[in-house]
C-alpha cells in the first residue's frame, strides 16, 4: 500500500487539494499498477514560518 506524504504552504482550496489527491493517485496507480483504493495520500500544511530554504525563512522572504 502506498502511503504519500504531501507537504506544502496553507492556502489550497479544498477543491485544489481534491483535484491534486486525484492526479496524484491516478499517476501512482498507472506507475505501480495498484489500485486505487491501496494509496493513501496525507496533506500536510506547514506555515510559512516554519518553512526554510537556502538558510532563510520563507516568512522572512
Amino acid at each position: 500500500m502506498p502511503i504519500l506524504r504531501l507537504e506544502m504552504h496553507p492556502g489550497r482550496t479544498p477543491e485544489q487539494k481534491r483535484a491534486f489527491v486525484r492526479e496524484v493517485t491516478r499517476v501512482t496507480v498507472e506507475t505501480l499498477t495498484c489500485p486505487p483504493e491501496s494509496v493513501d495520500v496525507v496533506i500536510t500544511e506547514v506555515l510559512r514560518e516554519n518553512w526554510a530554504k537556502g538558510g532563510t525563512l520563507i516568512a522572512d522572504k
